[in-house]
């Protein structure tokens, strides 16, 4: 570890939580500045210039969107930074990280709680969370309590149901700054879900359901937010990224740039089996398909860099299922560590899709290690965000994987008030930058989910309309 980080060692009779939690101490006590740059920062200047000066017109089109398409209820978005291309990497409906972002920032996520919940239901007066099934992670429970608290100062009554079969009283779990969580069975009474005493006019999920939908959850009366049909059972990252895809050709278009600097190229494909060595004939020819395309745009802009790309789950999260790849003759010669580390992801599902994604080095570090912004939103506000570092990992790695760090500090500023008399790539102009990528990967989550709508609706969800595009395409 660098720095402070180097030394921070775990004594013998500290629990895990307590030296994370130490090591968290740690890094928010260092002096945050915005992390650097270390290369083809000319060209990052130019995309921030870009943006800066069609702020007009990228607010004035993003409101514009915002009428037809309605917004997820909240997202997190990773995105990554080479300094010559600014792209998202993923876009998370089930965020798990509200407890990593700068407390100051609490009174923009409590407004935008407010805006949110008047759209799903103007009445709305109580709200029951359905967390993740995580009672031994205790900084996932923070995320519930930090997001239970937003909503509590947005004026609803919470209380926090859970999936968890063996939980069947109230259940009191113990947090890092010694307050607790309360977990409660989940009753459900006609078409109706609550907790004992407790009806709800809102049921909110921070659980991915990538374990499917439970029967519980179906045909209630409440609204449900995020839909079910959000949920990893459903949802594919490649159908994501079609209408990624589609908003960053728009949006090249406003600003006059070159989509693909905002956008990763990607291919996908089906019949995956791992631990069989299916469909590695597959995944070889669409490693070798992206990999051509961004070699000709590096080729291009003279960026004198190897190209990689992100083999991944279709589905699920967690960082499970992802290898760097450089060329083809990775995938079909894995060894049985890697097969196995690619064949399943989060609740034990076996990867049978996979997605080929145009790799985006990140050039940013804090404090010597590789980093990359994280954005959260709610509704199409952007409330605030952080910085992933992982120490172990590379400018050309996921940094979504065990290890890895957070630091909230580092954003000092949101990522609303950009200064167009300041250098361009001060803070509050970087992080508007990313405030900007981060709705455009939202606006590609509302029009895949209402994409998605249409299938469920139809009972056919897995034949969606993206899913299908991909097919013809050969995927």
């Amino acid at each position: 570890m660098p720095g402070a980080l180097a030394a921070q060692k775990p004594d013998l009779l500290e629990s895990s939580a307590a030296f994370f939690a130490r090591i968290r101490r740690t890094i928010q006590s260092l002096p945050m500045t915005l992390p650097q740059i270390t290369a083809q920062r000319g060209r990052f200047l130019e995309l921030e210039k870009r943006f800066l000066g069609a702020q007009p017109a990228v607010e004035h089109w993003l409101r514009s969107q915002w009428v037809e398409h309605a917004a997820p209820f909240y997202a997190s978005v990773d995105l990554r930074n080479s300094g010559f291309k600014l792209a998202p990497v993923d876009t998370n409906l089930f965020p798990g990280g509200f407890n990593n972002l700068n407390p100051e920032f609490l009174p923009l996520c409590v407004q935008a709680a407010m805006i949110a919940l008047e759209k799903v239901c103007p009445e709305a007066r109580a709200a029951l969370i359905i967390p993740e099934n995580h009672t031994r992670n205790t900084f996932y429970l923070q995320n519930v309590a930090a997001l239970k608290n937003i909503l509590r100062r947005a004026g609803m009554k919470v209380r926090i149901g859970t999936l968890i079969p063996e939980i069947s009283a109230p259940t009191q779990l113990p947090l890092p700054d010694g307050n607790h969580l309360t977990l409660e069975p989940l009753v459900r009474k006609g078409n109706r879900l609550g907790v004992e005493g407790f009806d709800p006019c809102v049921v909110l999920l921070n659980n991915d359901l990538s374990a499917g939908i439970p029967k519980i959850l179906e045909g209630l009366e409440q609204p449900v937010i995020p839909p079910l049909y959000a949920g990893w059972s459903t949802r594919l990252k490649s159908n994501h990224f079609a209408a990624y895809e589609q908003v960053a050709q728009e949006f090249g278009k406003l600003l006059g740039i070159d989509p693909w600097l905002v956008n990763p190229y990607f291919g996908a494909c089906g019949e995956i089996n791992f631990q069989e060595h299916q469909g590695e004939e597959c995944l070889a020819s669409h490693v070798d398909m992206v990999l051509a395309r961004v070699r000709r745009k590096y080729q291009e802009y003279a960026i004198d860099l190897d190209p990689f790309v992100i083999v991944k789950a279709d589905v699920g999260t967690y960082g499970m299922g992802i290898m760097s790849v450089k060329d083809p003759a990775e995938v079909r010669d894995l060894n049985r560590k890697q097969r196995n580390k690619m064949a399943v992801v989060k609740e034990g599902l076996q990867v049978t899709r996979v997605m080929v994604q145009e790799g985006v080095y990140t050039f940013e570090s804090v404090n010597g290690a590789f980093a990359e912004p994280v954005i959260y939103m709610i509704d199409h506000f952007v409330v605030g965000g952080f910085y992933r570092v992982h120490t172990a990992r590379g400018q050309d790695e996921s940094l979504n994987a065990p290890g890895m760090q957070f630091v909230p500090l580092a954003f000092e500023d949101t990522c609303l008030l950009p200064d167009p008399d300041a250098n361009p790539d001060c803070a509050p102009n970087r992080f508007y930058a990313y405030g900007v990528m981060a709705r455009l990967a939202l606006l590609a989550a509302a029009r895949e989910l209402e994409q998605a709508a249409q299938a469920f609706e139809a009972g056919a969800a897995q034949e969606s309309p993206g899913l299908q595009a991909l097919k013809v395409a050969g995927a």
